[in-house]
């Protein structure tokens, strides 16, 4: 029996990970200080103006700092390094705080659409003047922090959640302003209830798609855009390979794709030493084809016939 080494990875991939890990951290926790700055000024520009539109984007506000602040630690347990007890460390904190970040989102899209239809033959008359004066801080904080957070062209799901809830959070700020020249221009009071109910339509697909996406991730599905068919194809297209079984192709966090399978191949590899030369190919095709690396491909190479002894073999 050979496989791949699943445990040489530690020292440089812990490295270049807490690389990025530390630089994505740097950037979160100036777009979490940010958006609290938006955050106090909606509020009081809320209270000010009594604009529907503004609260609902302050309470999406109040959403994406905590969901930054999620973020935020999750980047900080991202750093720390495996264990004996935690093999792959925090790495999965990530997903996991993109998931809770999500699940409010979609909660917090939910009750704004409500209540914006509610309100919506209830209009409120708001200050245009100082409803688009709010709307212009908020939109100049997020694309502030849009910049920032873009700065490190990282992609992995925590930095893509957090950098889609300040991209929300603009275009929210987009129709605050919107809403302010329509009710400046005609009079027209219901603008800010229909803005209102376009910022929670702006949140809820967004949250589901990342917690779709994050689902995906600790149920182990296979990586978007993978073919598992054409992986087993491409093993079994290997020299002296018979059979392969058992093949599982997820994610530990996004960007790091993990393999396993059983290989099956000829006895006579076993006997003349030619195993350890078929390990390293099965190694550098899934790494070249798939880009799944050397140190996170693992295979069991077994002889004809040891799959029957595997009751759930597939």
């Amino acid at each position: 029996m050979t496989r791949g080494d699943a445990t040489g990875h530690s020292h440089g991939h812990a490295h270049g990970h807490s690389h990025g890990a530390g630089a994505s951290r740097a950037r979160l926790a100036a777009a979490f200080g940010i958006t609290v700055g938006i955050l106090v000024a909606e509020v009081v520009g809320a209270w000010v103006t009594g604009s529907l539109a503004l609260l609902v984007d302050a309470a999406h506000m109040l959403t994406d700092a905590g969901g930054l602040l999620l973020a935020l630690t999750a980047a900080s347990l991202a750093l720390r390094p495996a264990s004996g007890r935690r093999t792959w460390g925090f790495q999965r904190a990530e997903v996991l705080a993109a998931g809770a970040q999500a699940t409010i989102l979609l909660g917090v899209g939910l009750y704004a659409f409500v209540e914006g239809a509610r309100r919506l033959g209830e209009p409120a008359d708001v200050p245009p003047r100082e409803l688009l004066v709010f709307g212009a801080i908020g939109l100049v904080g997020n694309l502030v922090s849009m910049r920032i957070l873009a700065g490190g062209g990282d992609s992995s799901l925590n930095m893509r959640a957090a950098a889609a809830e300040v991209a929300a959070d603009a275009l929210g700020s987009v129709a605050v302003i919107v809403s302010a020249l329509v009710v400046m221009w005609t009079g027209w009071a219901a603008a800010d209830a229909v803005a209102g109910m376009l910022i929670a339509l702006l949140i809820v697909p967004r949250a589901w798609l990342i917690l779709r996406e994050a689902g995906d991730v600790l149920l182990e599905a296979a990586p978007p855009g993978l073919d598992i068919e054409a992986v087993r194809d491409h093993i079994l297209a290997q020299e002296h390979v018979r059979d392969v079984h058992d093949l599982h192709v997820s994610r530990i966090t996004t960007g790091l794709p993990v393999l396993t399978a059983h290989v099956v191949i000829e006895e006579s590899c076993f006997r003349d030493g030619h195993s350890a030369e078929i390990l390293l190919e099965l190694q550098q095709c899934v790494a070249g084809h798939f880009a799944i690396s050397v140190e996170h491909s693992t295979f069991q190479l077994e002889p004809v016939g040891h799959a029957e002894i595997e009751p759930h073999a597939h």
